[in-house]
């Protein structure tokens, strides 16, 4: 029999008790099930009204709440309780359906959730239960407005259960509003995992960084590399497909089913690389990612740390690589101190064995990759389950680029959601 991770165990008893519960814990540290579990145990029994969800979970992204959804419906499938999710990027009229037939636990993001009240589509009066997850990730896209409307519509009596990596400013002010006597479990280092990440600086010259890259990215197994925005992530996966590496690019410019159809290749073992903006990839948990490659050094500690964090999830090792040059080292170093990670240090070249050892690259096929156009996934064919359609109103756009100058030639969708 499997054990319980140390979040779910340290939570459940107060969560099933009743109690407002206040967990700090990463993401990859099983806190889904921690308040899942508990959600769908106190619904069991009753039924929900129309358009009356009696949970709600309120996550960052569509990405997390697809994946909160697919923990949770088998679950509450068994118990006989309808479990929907309402994100943006999918069709509003088919979420509309699912609410009027009646959903026991509702997992939304916030700017799709606030459009269902507006157009009084979804009721909150009636939500007994809440679940925050990442809240401190809400907070740093610019949320919090939304969730705290949204708060203010579910009655002040109920049981509210807020996970976050990081339990200060923005967050610490949520739950002093909103959580009545919570009790507080922490099971999450405020810095970086040393147990099971291996950190690396590998300062390389600007000249031959992308050549460094490829061989990156023709590694085997599962890797991820980070960069600061949309246009250099389509460019960056361009480059690594024409040299033969399959390659996919993950950002908060394309459409939902393309994002789901990324993802799908990524964790099925079509494309070996992922190649990311930090918005897209936040609380996206894909198995067996051995390697994070930060090609761009991340804004701050904190975008150093939840990069990270998709390595290494739930006791598994893994690689965190940062590709420095030479004028950025100071600052990185920096950053990683914040983080609470003290990195080894190499420089490389292409073809390096130390290189190789580091992250396994190797030489790449040369061969581009071409292309494969199938038809998009279906989100299932159960009752009310979203389908794909124009993106929502509400919900804040990808930040052009963090810390640096706003893109150009890269037009924005008007609409694009978490």
């Amino acid at each position: 029999m499997a054990e319980a991770f140390p979040i779910q165990a340290a939570t459940l008893p107060d969560a099933l008790a009743g109690r407002d519960v206040l967990g700090r814990a990463q993401t990859g540290s099983g806190k889904t099930l921690a308040f899942g579990l508990a959600l769908l145990s106190r619904l069991h029994g009753g039924k929900a009204q129309p358009k009356q969800p009696r949970a709600l979970v309120l996550v960052p992204t569509r990405e997390l709440a697809m994946q909160v959804a697919d923990a949770l419906i088998p679950l509450a499938k068994s118990l006989g309780l309808w479990c929907r999710t309402a994100v943006g990027g999918m069709a509003f009229t088919r979420q509309a359906d699912a609410l009027a037939r009646g959903v026991d636990l509702l997992i939304a993001t916030p700017g799709r959730l606030s459009d269902h009240v507006r157009q009084g589509t979804c009721r909150l009066d009636a939500v007994q239960f809440v679940a925050l997850d990442e809240a401190d990730q809400m907070a740093d896209m610019g949320f919090l407005p939304q969730v705290r409307e949204i708060l203010d519509l579910t009655p002040a009596d109920g049981q509210r259960l807020l996970f976050s990596a990081t339990l200060d400013g923005d967050v610490e002010r949520l739950v002093k509003r909103y959580l009545t006597d919570p009790v507080t479990h922490s099971v999450a280092p405020v810095t970086a995992s040393v147990t099971t990440m291996d950190h690396f600086l590998l300062q390389v010259s600007h000249e031959e960084k992308q050549a460094v890259i490829t061989e990156i990215g023709a590694r085997e197994g599962r890797t991820i590399m980070f960069v600061r925005t949309k246009h250099h992530v389509d460019r960056l996966t361009t480059r690594l497909r024409s040299s033969g590496v399959h390659a996919g690019a993950l950002h908060g410019g394309k459409t939902q089913g393309q994002r789901n159809r990324v993802l799908a290749d990524f964790k099925d073992g079509r494309t070996h690389v992922l190649v990311a903006t930090d918005v897209a990839a936040r609380g996206i948990h894909v198995d067996d990612v051995s390697l994070v490659v930060h090609v761009d050094p991340a804004a701050d500690h904190k975008d150093y740390l939840h990069r990270a964090g998709r390595t290494a999830r739930a006791g598994a090792s893994g690689t965190v690589v940062t590709l420095v040059t030479r004028d950025q080292r100071r600052t990185v170093r920096r950053m990683t101190d914040r983080a609470g990670v003290k990195p080894a240090s190499a420089t490389v070249r292409p073809g390096d064995e130390e290189l190789a050892r580091i992250t396994g690259a190797r030489t790449p096929s040369g061969v581009p990759v071409v292309e494969q156009h199938r038809a998009p996934r279906q989100q299932g064919g159960r009752r009310g389950a979203p389908g794909r359609g124009r993106p929502a109103f509400g919900g804040r756009r990808e930040p052009a680029n963090k810390g640096g100058r706003p893109q150009r030639g890269n037009r924005r969708p008007s609409h694009t959601h978490a």
